[in-house]
């Protein structure tokens, strides 16, 4: 273990990487040795100027679904489902296109992101507490990205399921749920879901292209998938909570192994029921991350040391700032050495390309494989409700062995990794972004 902290370093060591990747606002805040330790720079809005500060709020997208996974752990050890439980024996109203799906698709896929239900449906179903339950009701449309459980593919739409499960088994809406079973039992103050309560603290707004974004959230009814918003501290405190018994009897229950990622070099090789699992430095790592509109967060808890730190953005490099945050970060806390981001081989190898051409696209998101010169390019772009808040993005891609390649994104600093690979029955699918997309043309 390395030595004590040094405040004064990490105040100055935040500002200096915020500057170095274009972020206008940062909040770090870590548990080491049993004593908290806040941090923030830069400001909430680069049209205001207002000051970060330890005590402000920023969406933390995605890490809300680890909080919804919790919610659902905590009522399946009251005895209310099991993991195996079919949706549909909860929600007898539940459909998708696949009547197979509409059966088979249990608690366990969706919070292993297993259920092959197509995962990015951003539709807004309004404001009001039926939200969530509108937003299911939509399923009936939605086909199967694959087979239920024949791969893992990032399923938004499947959380937000998750959350309508907990809405009738709880009888009140996600929201007060969540509050309910996790926010006011670890005591969280700065920990709120809806815009007009965030509005009651300094509140960080996201950014793209180094301008305010043109929408502060995504939503509502995407709440159990991406919507907590919270302080840096308070994040911690949840993950805190993941080391004893804090919420959970047997929180280590959430860190079983429930299926390989395709693409283990994006997040980690392997998902729990919620969490990213991971090794470093032969110290297991479980974490996750979100991105919204403009703002990105991770959350890393090393059970091995209790050390357990988030860290809140609200634009620029944020993938590359967040690497290099956990590289400085837990060598210094914990002598842990984090892996690189996977690169280019240092011997060029030799791949037909030729075969991975083409189309392939899901809900949301279509990308086309060409090849220029017998390099294999990629362009991607988002289709649907989500068009106009992500532009389109492409690179040429170097291979690294015969089915994975790498490329670098305008966007950031850092190497992306693509995977492509075929399920059980031969379909080709393309796994990068944490998404299995199926080739189609």
């Amino acid at each position: 273990m390395a030595g004590a902290v040094d405040p004064g370093r990490w105040h100055a060591r935040l500002a200096e990487l915020i500057a170095q990747y274009e972020i206008p606002g940062a909040t770090l805040a870590f548990l080491h040795e049993g004593r908290m330790h806040e941090f923030a720079a830069g400001v909430l809005n680069v049209d205001t100027g207002v000051e970060t500060t330890t005590d402000s709020i920023f969406q933390i997208g995605s890490i809300t679904k680890v909080w919804t996974a919790t919610q659902l752990m905590l009522l399946i050890e009251q005895g209310r489902l099991t993991l195996d439980t079919p949706v549909a024996e909860v929600l007898p109203e539940f459909k998708t296109a696949d009547p197979e799906a509409t059966k088979s698709v249990t608690v366990r896929h969706l919070l292993a992101h297993t259920s092959g239900i197509d995962g990015d449906l951003f539709v807004d179903t309004g404001r009001g507490d039926d939200c969530v339950e509108k937003y299911v009701n939509l399923f009936a449309d939605l086909q199967q990205n694959h087979p239920v459980g024949a791969t893992h593919s990032y399923c938004n739409s499947g959380f937000v399921l998750a959350g309508r499960v907990i809405e009738v088994l709880t009888g009140k809406s996600w929201d007060d749920a969540l509050r309910e079973q996790i926010i006011e039992p670890l005591g969280l103050t700065h920990t709120w879901t809806l815009p007009e309560d965030v509005l009651r603290f300094r509140a960080a707004m996201g950014h793209m292209g180094g301008k305010p974004a043109p929408q502060w959230m995504l939503p509502r009814p995407l709440g159990p998938a991406g919507l907590i918003c919270a302080t840096a501290a308070d994040v911690v405190k949840f993950g805190a909570a993941h080391l004893g018994e804090g919420l959970l009897r047997r929180p280590e229950a959430m860190r079983e192994p429930q299926v390989a990622i395709p693409n283990p070099y994006t997040l980690g090789p392997q998902w729990g029921i919620g969490w990213i699992l991971d090794e470093w430095d032969g110290h297991r790592v479980f974490s996750h991350g979100g991105n919204t509109i403009g703002q990105a967060a991770m959350l890393w808890v090393l059970p091995d040391t209790g050390t357990v730190a988030c860290l809140l953005l609200n634009g620029g490099d944020t993938s590359a700032c967040e690497h290099a945050v956990a590289v400085e970060l837990f060598a210094e806390l914990a002598g842990v050495a984090v892996p690189p981001v996977l690169g280019p081989p240092a011997e060029p190898v030799t791949v037909d390309v030729e075969r991975y051409a083409g189309l392939y696209e899901r809900v949301g998101t279509r990308t086309e494989f060409t090849v220029r010169d017998g390099v294999l390019h990629m362009y991607t772009e988002a289709t649907g409700a989500m068009a106009g808040l992500s532009p389109p993005m492409e690179c040429d891609l170097i291979p690294v062995d015969d089915t994975t390649f790498v490329g670098k994104l305008e966007m950031t600093a850092l190497w992306v990794s693509f995977v492509f690979y075929e399920l059980p029955d031969g379909s080709p699918y393309v796994h990068f972004g944490v998404r299995a997309t199926p080739k189609v043309a």
